[in-house]
């Protein structure tokens, strides 16, 4: 039986310790690996020193370009039954020549988050506003969710993006597939590596910055949390790391104020691991918190808001403390720190939420499945999705001319 050939067009390469994305992708890879089939990575983006060495896990790499006929000859030489874009840009960029080329191939988008949702978000906290289901109907939303028509299938990683996409854009239950990260959950021995309550010191906060969430959360932290926390705790300290630390934010370090900037973790999950509390009061965002994930999985509880906990936990509780109101929020975070009997229940609430939710094992022989059956039915399933043909069509008129006129520019100036 022939192997079957996953192509993945990537908008950056991998970087799991940068980005819960970055590890998202990894994850898909894994998954694809375990069914025996060859994995191709294709991207246009520049690697940077954190980028994964894909080569380690048996992955083929593939440097390519915008607006380049040569991806339609490595197409037809990769001739893959799969492709899976990530992120619904890298459809707008390439789903027309997938079509063209590959037209049999199963086309899956990974969104990682719902875009249109978080930038309705920010846009809503930017101006001073609550959010608003109108706030949704933007341009942005009109790419995003003719990306998601066009393709055969796409992974969702937050049940409430499944809901809106469902109920407020109407979009087909059989075009949408609920895939949340795919997590080990830790075993006994990791369990007894874990630092114990008196061990620890300090709150912590994480995150990638050039994600606007991220750098948004630590303004929010160092002018409205911090001050009023360190007042009803002197000499606590807050830990900030993370990827891409600039300038900007380098010079929030104030030892005065115990805020400490250390920069980019070399190993997330020990960072955190160090430390008593995760603190992430998020304004805005979407999808999943890997932030979270990787407190849970150092048994560090988190304090958080509606939207930074959204989604994550279900019906069960949080390991911690979930808080909208400022002072609220403050007050969670103390008692949390003080209370030795209070943050073990909330560390255990950590692995009961890994163990009901993001155990791999729970998703992927019913991802495995439902693929399988995907592919042999085809034809019938894009015959129910008339309006992703009809974008299909315009789509790939209208991108494959813009990229034609593009690539002749590029042509007449070499």
């Amino acid at each position: 039986m022939r192997e079957k050939k996953i192509l993945i067009i990537g908008l950056v390469w991998p970087e799991p310790g940068s980005s819960a994305a970055g590890t998202r992708i990894l994850q898909l890879i894994d998954f694809f690996i375990s069914k025996g089939s060859i994995v191709i990575f294709a991207c246009a983006a520049a690697k940077t020193e954190f980028s994964f060495k894909l080569q380690t896990k048996g992955v083929n790499e593939q440097e390519i370009e915008l607006n380049d006929d040569g991806f339609n000859i490595f197409l037809k030489e990769c001739a893959p039954d799969l492709v899976l874009f990530d992120r619904f840009v890298m459809e707008e960029q390439y789903g027309w020549r997938v079509q063209q080329e590959c037209p049999e191939a199963l086309r899956i988008l990974d969104t990682e988050d719902l875009h249109c949702l978080r930038h309705a978000r920010q846009l809503a906290v930017k101006t001073g506003r609550a959010f608003q289901t109108s706030d949704l109907f933007t341009d942005m939303a009109k790419r995003e969710i003719a990306a998601i028509l066009r393709c055969d299938l796409t992974l969702i990683i937050s049940e409430v993006e499944m809901e809106i996409l469902k109920t407020t854009f109407h979009i087909d239950p059989s075009l949408i597939y609920y895939l949340p990260f795919l997590e080990e959950v830790p075993e006994e021995t990791v369990l007894k590596n874990w630092r114990t309550f008196e061990e620890r010191t300090g709150f912590v906060f994480i995150g990638n910055y050039l994600h606007e969430p991220n750098w948004h959360t630590l303004q929010v932290l160092k002018t409205k949390v911090w001050p009023l926390l360190r007042k009803k705790l002197p000499g606590a300290q807050i830990h900030i790391y993370g990827a891409y630390s600039s300038q900007k934010v380098m010079q929030l370090h104030n030892e005065k104020e115990g805020f400490l900037v250390h920069g980019r973790a070399e190993d997330a999950r020990a960072a955190i691991n160090k430390h008593r509390i995760l603190l992430a009061p998020i304004q805005f965002g979407a999808g999943l918190k890997g932030k979270f994930i990787d407190a849970m999985l150092s048994g560090t509880p988190s304090v958080t808001t509606g939207i930074g906990a959204e989604a994550m936990a279900g019906d069960l509780d949080w390991n911690g403390a979930i808080a909208d109101d400022p002072e609220l929020f403050i007050t969670e975070a103390m008692h949390l720190y003080q209370m030795k009997d209070q943050w073990l229940q909330a560390q255990q609430n950590g692995l009961i939420i890994l163990q009901t939710r993001y155990n791999a094992t729970s998703f992927l022989s019913a991802f495995g499945k439902t693929l399988k059956n995907l592919s042999q039915s085809l034809t019938n399933h894009r015959q129910q999705n008339f309006f992703g043909q009809i974008l299909q069509y315009h789509n790939a008129n209208s991108t494959k001319y813009m990229s034609l006129w593009i690539t002749e520019k590029k042509r007449q100036r070499q």
